[in-house]
């Protein structure tokens, strides 16, 4: 008795305070959580299927056992099918199991034929982020994260502190419009003694701790979140996911944490509709995108004879994917926007792909594929063409093309100029009769020239007036009858009392 007390009672005290510790270490526990509920899915079926064979196999055994027969031919056997089945279903399961994983993710997800509603363009990716630094003044802390913020079309810049035991020194919030440097921005100073915690901090200055804190079993992606400007208060905003399911692991939104970078408080909340901003992770659209090679069966998804790929022909390097963009009619709404092409060798984009930025609830977003046509070049060739019809525009000194984004409909944009000057966009409607459609428009959008405008598009309209409006007033040659068709009820009756005059005074002159 005494010594199972002197080893029982140890024993005892240090699982006890293992667990406390690992209750109260909820970021490691978190962490560990969710990594062994990814592993268990993967051998959650060669798991119970062992569980099935050593049942029988350690019955036999027993059985043999305890009639005094100590031969093992057949635990051996069935011990030895027992593993080889295991090891097979195994390498099965890792594959079934990461279609049907896909298969989670595309959910309610729909394929239609219908046109992408009309979105807003925007300044590329790679331009905002240019413009960050010149605006940050004196601030000595290194860019940690730039996002576009589609409700409010502006860039946010979040900055960290130099040091390993800091946390943010300054959110940056500037509007950068086609067409001009940045006039409109905020910046809003963190209390670096009061808020002193960062994504990727050290100990207890590490935010996803805090996050931890006040609500277990939730994480995020650092690309995900971004800063805002309450006044001159930053608000860091984290979306948040979660685990679900226990044989298929996928994730789900979460709500999102916000960080005060006046106070160092963390509010967890799941009422999204005052964020000022995206509140749906970006990382879990991303997430959705890809799981379109599962819109067939097993045997296309393995053979990749269905679904799409984001185009990554480097025309949108640096942002190829998700482009965060405002709905051009409803400016409360935004989505994540990537235009597709299909699995395999063909570059072309063929559809859209579209996830609502903003989203309630704790399941996953409606993912809408909306199919092209006429499709589109793929943008590495856009670019080309782009270069070759508007030569005299583009490209000079440091000018390039930008971003090919979706706008709406069938149309794209790429913006042209410097990464300090947007000076042009080019506006595309895909390939219409063999050819790919395009106009040279202004950055504020005003019409130049098309290289080719599709019959019945408004650019084709607006180029038939200006050619009308240049003739109009043009006086027709002697002897010829100008086109009337062109002449307004106005002019008609200027005309037709000009006529009258000019025969009456024939007449009197004979």
């Amino acid at each position: 008795m005494g010594r199972t007390l002197r080893v029982g009672l140890p024993v005892l005290l240090i699982t006890v305070l293992a667990g406390l510790f690992l209750w109260y270490a909820s970021y490691a526990t978190t962490i560990m959580v969710w990594e062994l509920r990814k592993i268990f899915s993967w051998l959650a079926a060669p798991l119970l299927f062992v569980a099935a064979v050593a049942l029988p196999w350690l019955g036999v055994k027993l059985l043999r056992r305890s009639k005094g027969d100590e031969g093992g031919s057949v635990p051996a056997v069935l011990g030895c099918m027992g593993a080889a089945i295991a090891l097979g279903l195994a390498v099965w399961w890792l594959v079934y199991g990461a279609y049907l994983q896909d298969r989670e993710y595309m959910g309610d997800a729909r394929v239609v034929a219908e046109p992408v509603p009309e979105l807003a363009p925007r300044a590329p990716y790679v331009v905002g982020k240019a413009q960050a630094a010149p605006h940050l003044g004196d601030v000595t802390g290194e860019i940690a994260d730039i996002s576009y913020l589609p409700d409010s079309d502006r860039f946010a810049t979040l900055v960290e502190r130099r040091g390993w035991l800091a946390g943010y020194e300054v959110g940056l919030v500037q509007y950068v419009p086609l067409g001009g440097n940045s006039r409109d921005q905020q910046r809003c100073a963190f209390d670096v003694d009061r808020a002193d915690a960062r994504i990727g901090g050290w100990f207890t200055h590490n935010l996803g701790r805090k996050i931890s804190d006040q609500k277990r079993w939730v994480r995020f992606e650092a690309d995900d979140a971004y800063v805002t400007c309450s006044g001159d208060t930053p608000i860091v905003v984290v979306p948040l996911k979660r685990q679900t399911g226990i044989m298929v692991v996928t994730e789900r939104p979460a709500g999102v944490a916000l960080y005060n970078g006046k106070t160092g408080d963390v509010t967890v909340t799941t009422d999204t509709a005052d964020v000022p901003g995206p509140s749906y992770p970006m990382s879990l659209a991303a997430r959705q995108r890809e799981a379109t090679s599962a819109v067939g069966s097993f045997a296309d998804w393995w053979f990749e004879r269905s679904g799409w790929d984001a185009s990554e022909d480097g025309a949108n390097e640096g942002n190829e994917s998700e482009f965060a963009l405002r709905h051009r009619e409803e400016t409360a709404r935004s989505a994540y926007v990537t235009p597709l092409t299909p699995q395999g060798e063909a570059s072309s984009v063929v559809a859209v792909s579209r996830v609502p930025s903003r989203h309630q609830g704790g399941g996953l977003a409606p993912m809408t594929v909306h199919r092209l046509d006429p499709t589109w070049s793929s943008p590495k060739a856009l670019v080309a063409l782009i270069k070759a019809e508007y030569r005299d525009v583009c490209c000079y000194n440091d000018d390039t093309v930008f971003e090919v984004v979706p706008t709406g409909g069938s149309t794209w944009t790429a913006t042209l100029g410097s990464e300090q000057n947007i000076r042009y966009r080019v506006e595309g409607r895909g390939q219409v009769h063999g050819r790919e459609a395009t106009c040279l428009k202004a950055a504020d959008g005003a019409l130049i020239r098309c290289a080719y405008a599709a019959p019945g598009s408004p650019e084709e309209a607006e180029l038939a007036r200006r050619e009308r409006e240049k003739h109009k007033d043009k006086p027709a040659p002697p002897g010829k009858v100008g086109d009337l068709t062109a002449y307004t009820p106005e002019q008609l009756a200027e005309l037709q009392k000009r006529v009258s005059e000019e025969l009456v005074r024939r007449l009197e002159n004979r």
